[in-house]
């Protein structure tokens, strides 16, 4: 019960209170990158390990994924364009 209304509370509370506070702009646009962020604290450390032995082919892989999502903002050809450079270059 306790676990439950822990997590529960802070995503609740800003649902009571989010109508009736404005946050400052800076703080909104500063919010609005965190997702991207924390997208990349969690993708970098598996571009640098997907060969241990030859990080370089996951740099490239990670490099081919984000100019494909640049250039078709797409996420399965930008997926797709990651899985073909690292299998070719394995």
């Amino acid at each position: 019960m306790g676990m439950a209304f822990v997590t529960y509370l802070p995503r609740t509370l800003p649902l009571l209170l989010g109508s009736e506070v404005r946050l400052p702009l800076w703080l909104e646009r500063w919010l609005k990158l965190v997702p991207y962020a924390a997208l990349g604290a969690l993708i970098f450390p598996g571009i640098l390990t997907v060969d241990p032995n030859r990080p370089w082919i996951g740099i490239l892989g990670g490099i081919a994924a984000a100019a494909a999502a640049w250039k078709w903002k797409n996420f399965v050809i930008a997926l797709a364009a990651a899985f073909l450079v690292v299998y070719i270059l394995s």
